[in-house]
């Protein structure tokens, strides 16, 4: 099946840093294959910054603007010919079905994309053994695509990514630690990442402690006493962290946006991972061709059987040192 006459998509992902950071692949393919075609990218404002970057995506359309609009001005902003539902929203789903929006193609998991998408596409996120970038590609068959690409291929896609110019109190070639995830994924210990920054320290590397206001608080004096490392949390915008990330030797980080954003930066982006089914790296490894997944166990039995499993915590700093 090949949609022809599409002058505006929007691709909306209305979630985390990381996933969104996934898409652009995607958009490169959609951009190549419609040229002529204004791409629209629905995000989150917090968001907005990594979206920017994006070399393919024309326009930005922010979830909040849609929140607060009335109907009318709803349906408007949202006028296009085909809207590519990445991240389930049910709330955006419904919208785009009010908007009239001739082609709303989305997953068939979600049952109210029954009553919204005029197009279905059958395909599972969870116990797939694909990449979350390659599960993204599943929702362009209906558009004419035959194969999901490869993970090389997707590297190959990945190269729009625009950084913005900042002014940087830093010399390139330092390490950046990202400790914490708020979340949205298992993470090292504190105390690892501090043994990581004292044995870089004595390796002559400057070392970079990035993260929001609130994690820096919650890191407090962890990395005060290592000589060469700056604890710089909630010091940047989101786009003055992408540029400080392009200007790293590496980063080390667990399954987070700022991970994925050295990978597609192709930054030496070091992932520590638990092997479990779904948070595993062959579905959260970011991309880019010197990207490293690591795991302590890859046939963890807990891991294995879907149990919760902190074998992340056991993986050797001395590993993760010798990576940089």
């Amino acid at each position: 099946m090949k949609i022809n006459k599409i002058s505006r998509i929007i691709v909306s992902r209305t979630d985390s840093i990381g996933d969104v950071v996934l898409t652009l692949p995607l958009c490169i393919w959609l951009k190549s294959n419609y040229p002529q075609a204004t791409l629209v990218y629905l995000c989150k404002r917090y968001t907005k910054d990594v979206v920017e970057c994006f070399e393919s995506v024309d326009e930005i359309l922010l979830l909040e603007d849609l929140e607060n609009s009335d109907h009318n001005t709803r349906n408007s902003l949202l006028q296009s010919d085909l809207i590519l539902h990445v991240f389930p929203n049910k709330m955006v789903a419904s919208w785009a079905k009010q908007a009239r929006i001739k082609y709303r193609i989305g997953t068939s998991h979600r049952l109210f994309h029954w009553l919204t998408c005029t197009i279905r596409v059958s395909f599972t996120r969870k116990n797939s053994p694909l990449h979350e970038s390659q599960l993204n590609f599943n929702l362009l068959k209906p558009l004419g695509l035959s194969t999901i690409p490869s993970l090389a291929e997707i590297n190959l896609l990945s190269e729009g990514f625009r950084v913005p110019k900042t002014i940087l109190p830093f010399n390139p070639g330092y390490v950046i630690l990202h400790p914490l995830s708020q979340g949205s994924a298992l993470d090292y210990p504190l105390n690892k990442y501090v043994a990581l920054a004292e044995m870089l320290s004595k390796r002559g590397k400057q070392v970079l402690i990035t993260g929001t206001v609130k994690e820096g608080n919650q890191i407090g004096t962890a990395f005060d006493h290592i000589p060469g490392v700056e604890n710089v949390c909630g010091q940047f915008s989101l786009g003055g962290l992408i540029s400080l990330i392009s200007k790293a030797h590496a980063l080390i980080a667990c399954s987070t946006g700022p991970l994925h954003i050295a990978g597609i930066l192709d930054i030496r982006a070091i992932g520590l991972f638990s092997s479990r089914i779904p948070i595993h790296p062959g579905r959260w490894k970011p991309l880019g061709k010197h990207s490293i997944a690591m795991v302590n166990d890859p046939l963890c039995e807990r891991c294995a059987k879907g149990l919760d499993c902190r074998c992340i915590e056991e993986i050797p700093v001395e590993a993760v040192v010798n990576a940089v």
